[in-house]
């Protein structure tokens, strides 16, 4: 509450224009976070109920920040200490507003199929690792750094949206352009099935 307090009206006039230019009200339905490792990019669409209102509208490109800071390579994260961004389907499940990082948004890794893809590669639960966040600030290990300006945004648009209209895709490139990521050797049997579910799923936005 304080810090929509104190930056609110003024993230709320940056990015309501944003959001009315897209023909998507301010704040929308729901939103949708991409990040893109390869590209270092956070892009956000969001989307209104239908007019039945029993489900959403598609999804509208809204705008784009760079990520500043992000560790590892193309591939998902397995272990804790290994530096790496996640891949797949997340939600934000926090806001922390006391941050080291000025401002996060906490990604739910390890989700249900990190968990049950770690059971079936027999690596044990207790070393997949976690607290990955979207944070202000430019340095990264296993995090998204967008910058504080950029923070703020995604916080009060976070907070204004609420949590649990709020998803997040994390990609290692932008499949959209045709890229296949260069994964490396260790990369796990299941990699590849994982990105056509991204790829797939990212189709759906433009």
């Amino acid at each position: 509450a304080q810090v929509l307090h104190a930056l609110g009206p003024e993230v709320d006039a940056q990015l309501a224009p944003l959001f009315r230019s897209a023909g998507v009200s301010y704040p929308p339905g729901s939103v949708t976070l991409i990040a893109f490792k390869s590209e270092k990019r956070l892009d956000v669409f969001a989307s209104d109920p239908s007019s039945d209102g029993k489900s959403q509208t598609a999804p509208r490109f809204i705008f784009s920040r760079p990520v500043l800071g992000a560790s590892g390579t193309a591939g998902p994260k397995l272990r804790e200490g290994d530096l790496q961004v996640p891949e797949g389907f997340y939600r934000i499940d926090l806001l922390n507003p006391n941050s080291l990082y000025h401002l996060s948004l906490r990604v739910n890794y390890p989700n249900d199929d990190d968990i049950r893809r770690g059971q079936a590669d027999e690596r044990p639960l207790a070393n997949l690792g976690g607290d990955i966040m979207i944070h202000g600030g430019s340095g990264s290990t296993g995090c998204l750094a967008m910058g504080d300006p950029a923070i703020e945004e995604l916080f009060v648009l976070a907070a204004r949206t609420g949590l649990d209209s709020l998803s997040l895709l994390i990609v290692p490139c932008d499949f959209r352009d045709g890229r296949i990521p260069d994964l490396p050797a260790n990369a796990p049997s299941w990699t590849s099935s994982r990105h056509d579910n991204l790829r797939q799923t990212l189709e759906k936005f433009s």
